[in-house]
């Protein structure tokens, strides 16, 4: 449970909290695939030009990559498909397309320090005309002890095409605190560099997707 949900720094619940849950499976070689799915609020707020208020109050995620190590640097690739379950985002209006989005990764981490990059060979997240948008993450895990740890990141999206304005970047500093027999928490403080007016213009009640935000959280996980 988190007290809104945020995606790259963006607002997907319209500021309100979300439930959240996932399944994982890794085999021993390095191979793995899952599944996670959250509450969203994002496609229901989308702005109206054909006069149909979209549908989809559902992501689900599926993913499936190869893990591995070599000369001491941690490797992660693979393949996300984010499926916005039953989504009519494109009947809202005549500039979206289908929310579905696919994309591949590939991440290095060396000691607390990771480098991800995120390749779009889809159009990404209902921008028509936007395949081939990226997203850099570097970002890293300090143990503080005791069961904390501190992530601070930064990211940049890059939407190509006529969308391309909307690009921009985020940061988070995340403090994490493991309780022991399977229950953490966290709190992080996320900003975005994107312009307000731009974000507030993709949604029908122009709740501004891009604000500066503090999300809790806590997880189970067994």
């Amino acid at each position: 449970v988190v007290s809104q949900y945020r995606y790259r720094g963006i607002a997907q619940t319209k500021g309100d909290p979300a439930l959240q849950g996932g399944v994982d499976y890794a085999n021993a070689n390095g191979f793995y695939a899952g599944a996670w799915a959250s509450t969203i609020k994002w496609i229901k707020d989308a702005k109206v030009g054909t006069g149909t208020t979209a549908k989809g109050p559902v992501e689900l995620d599926l993913y499936g990559g190869y893990k591995f190590e070599a000369a001491g640097v941690a490797y992660d690739v693979g393949y996300l498909r984010y499926q916005y379950v039953g989504n009519t985002y494109k009947d809202a209006d005549a500039a979206n397309v289908n929310a579905n989005t696919d994309e591949v990764y590939g991440a290095a981490t060396y000691g607390v320090f990771t480098a991800k990059y995120s390749h779009a060979f889809s159009n990404l997240f209902g921008y028509k005309g936007s395949r081939d948008s990226h997203y850099v993450d570097l970002s890293a895990n300090f143990d503080l002890g005791n069961g904390y740890s501190l992530v601070p990141h930064v990211g940049r999206q890059v939407v190509e095409g006529s969308n391309s304005s909307m690009s921009y970047n985020d940061y988070a500093l995340t403090l994490n605190k493991d309780f022991g027999d399977g229950l953490s928490a966290s709190v992080a403080a996320i900003a975005v560099s994107g312009q307000a007016s731009l974000f507030q213009a993709l949604q029908q009640s122009g709740y501004n997707t891009a604000k500066d935000a503090i999300v809790v959280g806590v997880k189970y996980s067994f």
